[in-house]
């Protein structure tokens, strides 16, 4: 169902589809896309297979679902997920993720949602990434929606309650599913924590009825788990850099995260669908203030969320490390953690920084998953 008060932030229908197609087929960023996400085809074919495209299913299914076979195959050794049993093909749910990556967080769900014979969802995108026309493109071809950031106080309230009408329209009317953040971009230093007012946000499209604004929803928490955390240096940089001064994101920053995203070695991986929040676990919280129950509600979602980590080698290295002890050494081996240190020793070569103090930020990234699954 269309309802044009959300052309702002929508992806794009069907019939816009072929002019996209033409427009990315155009892009010079096409021969970088097409020689990663096709290395064996010639160019000129794959220029013309994209032109020939009139859907977001062909599409999704021949490129987006290609991109994440080929990062699958290069930069993943183990691709596991748990739990996308419990879905019904007939609901449409809300998939509240922890977010550690730009793309692929939300890319590998697809993939799953796909193999499993679920349709896809669409996906928050924020305003600050969709600077460049072919971006733009292929995340709206992508069903891909716009979030807005920034702006005054007015235009954050008036932004959250157009998103929050737009999912439960995107849920109950358009009879398709979401995936969003459990927050305002990615975690970088490993806690991953839903802010409150996300969950104020959901309830804002539905306020006579705070159990049934979010029930009706049927939220889906979701824990990614990555073995090499997705630009784990670059995020380092990033929090030592805000420790100092306020940090500033230089042009092009968002973009080099995604491509160093999907470069990176990530080892294992694993998508763990929780358990859905249902009616009686809301109505648990049905007296408290409204403050009390987006609070409440944030707190069981991550508790689920920390309860599905599947916690990696890695992870228990770096809190032992970070921690000075030797109590998870049962799960790793003396090659892994030393492994682990030569990569943290490319710090050593930032001679302009505090060594101690990179290090001791990129171990907090690996070891906090380890405190919240405690």
């Amino acid at each position: 169902m269309k309802d044009p008060k959300f052309d702002d932030i929508r992806p794009y229908y069907e019939e816009e589809i072929p002019a996209a197609m033409q427009r990315i087929a155009e892009s010079p960023f096409f021969p970088l896309l097409a020689s990663y996400v096709y290395p064996e085809q010639n160019m000129e074919t794959v220029r013309e297979m994209l032109k020939s495209f009139r859907t977001i299913a062909d599409f999704q299914l021949e490129v987006m679902r290609c991109v994440t076979e080929q990062v699958i195959a290069k930069s993943i050794t183990g691709f596991s997920y748990h739990g996308v049993e419990q879905l019904d093909p007939g609901k449409r749910y809300l998939f509240v993720s922890n977010h550690r990556d730009i793309m692929l967080d939300s890319c590998l769900l697809q993939y799953i949602l796909y193999k499993n014979g679920h349709e896809t969802t669409e996906i928050t995108f924020g305003s600050n990434l969709m600077s460049n026309p072919i971006v733009i493109d292929i995340g709206k071809s992508n069903k891909m929606f716009r979030v807005e950031r920034g702006g005054s106080m007015k235009d954050f309230y008036k932004n959250a309650l157009h998103l929050s009408e737009y999912i439960r329209h995107v849920l109950t009317e358009k009879d398709q599913s979401v995936w969003i953040a459990q927050r305002n971009g990615r975690t970088k230093d490993g806690n991953d924590s839903t802010d409150q007012g996300i969950i104020k946000m959901f309830c804002m499209s539905k306020p006579q009825d705070k159990i049934k604004a979010l029930s009706e929803l049927n939220i889906i928490p979701v824990s990614v788990s990555y073995e090499w955390e997705s630009c784990d240096i670059l995020k380092t940089l990033e929090l030592y850099g805000s420790r100092h001064t306020k940090y500033i994101k230089k042009p092009g920053e968002d973009l080099n995260s995604i491509l160093t995203g999907i470069i990176q070695p990530k080892g294992k991986v694993h998508i763990e669908f929780c358990r859905q929040l249902t009616e009686d676990d809301l109505i648990a919280f049905d007296g408290n203030t409204n403050n009390e129950y987006h609070k409440n509600v944030a707190a069981l979602l991550d508790k689920r969320i920390h309860s599905g980590y599947h916690l990696t080698p890695n992870n228990y290295i770096a809190h032992d490390l970070r921690y000075g002890h030797e109590q998870h050494r049962s799960h790793y081996t003396g090659q892994q953690k030393q492994t682990f240190i030569n990569y943290m020793d490319r710090f050593n070569a930032y001679e302009d920084c505090d060594t101690d103090a990179l290090k001791d930020i990129f171990l907090s990234i690996y070891a906090n998953p380890v405190n919240h699954k405690a």
